[in-house]
C-alpha cells in the first residue's frame, strides 16, 4: 500500500485547511486510518483516527472540537478537515493505514504517507 498526502500549506490563525490521504496498491476500506503530526524537535503525535466503517473516531484531545476525521472507502482515501487553526498545529502532518483497527499508538501501523506540512503563521 502506497499512501500520498495532500493539501498542506500555509495558513492564517483562525483558518482552515483540508488535507488528504490517498491509497494506492491495496484498497485499505478494512484498514483503520489515522493521522499523526511531528513538529520540528518533537516527537511524532495522534490526530486522530477512524475505522474502516467510519462508525468510530478518536481525536487528541488537543484538536477535539477542531478536526475532523473521515474517508471515503470508494475513492480509498482518508481526509482530515481542520478548522480554527492555530500556530501551534504547525508541523507535518502524515496519514497511516493500520491493518488491524486505528489505534493512537504510531508504533502499530503498517503503512505511511510521506508527509504535508502544514504551517499556521500571520
Amino acid at each position: 500500500v502506497q499512501l500520498q498526502a495532500s493539501g498542506g500549506g500555509l495558513v492564517r490563525p483562525g483558518g482552515s485547511l483540508s488535507l488528504s490521504c490517498a491509497a494506492y496498491g491495496r484498497t485499505v476500506g478494512n484498514y483503520g486510518m489515522g493521522w499523526f503530526r511531528q513538529a520540528p524537535g518533537k516527537e511524532r503525535e495522534f490526530v486522530a483516527g477512524i475505522s474502516g466503517s467510519s462508525v468510530s473516531t478518536l481525536y487528541s484531545d488537543s484538536v477535539k472540537g477542531r478536526f475532523t476525521i473521515s474517508r471515503s472507502n470508494a475513492k480509498n482515501t482518508a481526509y482530515l478537515q481542520m478548522n480554527s487553526l492555530k500556530p501551534e498545529d504547525t508541523a507535518a502532518y502524515y496519514c497511516a493505514a493500520d491493518s488491524f483497527y486505528y489505534r493512537s499508538d504510531y508504533t502499530k501501523y503498517d503503512y505511511w504517507g510521506q508527509g504535508t506540512l502544514v504551517t499556521v503563521s500571520s
